[in-house]
């Protein structure tokens, strides 16, 4: 695994606690950590047996979320971002894991690994905790302006992601929009519909409403860019809402008090399976390898779960899966 030390809100310290916790669940993963070599170096205080797999590499310099991604990525060469795609690209990494920039990321990635032959662009995917079970969103961020054949190839990507790490079988996509029939939506989502129609390399179910997201009957939800990040967030502010709510009611008065403790284990595991954190983080599909894009506010446990769905694309071979299945169709 390459990992970028530097990216993210609470970088490096819960870069370092996700690495350890990480190994010390899978000892048969290497870490080539890429960031400041004075900051990290008092940070690695870890057991001999998890430290032995942290090869720290000085990148000295760092691009943050206010630069500008694409003159980042070119004129930051040195920095824990670059260098780390750079190690996927040469072959001394098969993963990338960073919770920097979403855009110097994306950017990095097609620089460096290029695009997967028919593949128009690649899109973050993030793993949603549905009603009944999780669902992949695609696009959640990468592209904002999309063409309809783009929201096809997500519904591609998606499904063999989908398949391969989460080992649905077959997995159910559609298209979000404003209402369930065909002849709804925007130009873009109409001709959408289309071609995800037209095409069987996947199960396309259709449309679907956004308030029928979290039902949990879809397994794949497709959209640009644009929608997909504003339902990321609203739905995580949600969630964060609707929790402070429920323990303001409950501390206002003695019987709230005393029914919150009789139903704190049932707040527990409801708040546990909303948790997003233990989905780790959203894969950047579309690109020669395997990128993880962690949360930019990730603590040390959310960056652990991105670490282990790295290397579960990895081991699952999500990337060569389709590579192969596009090169069957062209």
């Amino acid at each position: 695994m390459a990992v970028d030390a530097q990216g993210g809100d609470n970088a490096p310290g819960c870069v370092v606690e996700g690495i350890k916790q990480f190994l010390g669940d899978f000892k048969d993963s290497e870490v080539l950590l890429f960031g400041h070599e004075d900051r990290l170096r008092p940070l690695l205080d870890m057991p001999d047996g998890v430290k032995a797999h942290v090869t720290l590499i000085n990148a000295p310099e760092e691009i943050t979320m206010h630069d500008e991604p694409m003159m980042a990525v070119r004129r930051k060469q040195d920095s824990s971002l670059v260098m780390g795609l750079k190690a996927v690209s040469d072959g001394r990494a098969q993963a990338f894991v960073s919770a920097g920039s979403t855009g110097a990321m994306f950017i990095g990635a097609m620089v460096t690994l290029k695009m997967l032959r028919g593949i128009s662009r690649p899109a973050i995917g993030a793993i949603f905790p549905g009603l009944n079970k999780p669902f992949l969103l695609m696009d959640c961020g990468a592209n904002a302006d999309c063409q309809a054949d783009y929201l096809r190839q997500f519904g591609l990507m998606g499904n063999t992601y989908m398949q391969k790490v989460l080992g649905v079988s077959e997995p159910k996509v559609a298209l979000v929009n404003i209402g369930a029939e065909e002849e709804k939506g925007s130009k873009l989502y109409k001709e959408a519909h289309q071609l995800m129609k037209a095409q069987s390399d996947y199960r396309f179910i259709g449309n679907v409403e956004s308030r029928e997201l979290m039902q949990g009957e879809h397994d794949v939800i497709v959209c640009d860019g644009f929608t997909g990040n504003i339902i990321l967030k609203y739905a995580e502010g949600l969630v964060k809402s609707l929790f402070k709510v429920i323990k303001g009611e409950v501390m206002q008065s003695l019987r709230g008090k005393l029914g919150g403790l009789m139903l704190k284990p049932t707040f527990t595991k409801v708040k546990d399976s909303m948790n997003s954190d233990r989905y780790g983080g959203a894969p950047l599909l579309g690109v020669n390898g395997a990128v993880v894009k962690a949360h930019g506010s990730s603590n040390g446990y959310a960056f652990a779960k991105a670490l282990e769905q790295a290397r579960l694309m990895v081991v699952s071979d999500v990337t060569g899966t389709l590579r192969r299945g596009l090169e069957e169709k062209a």
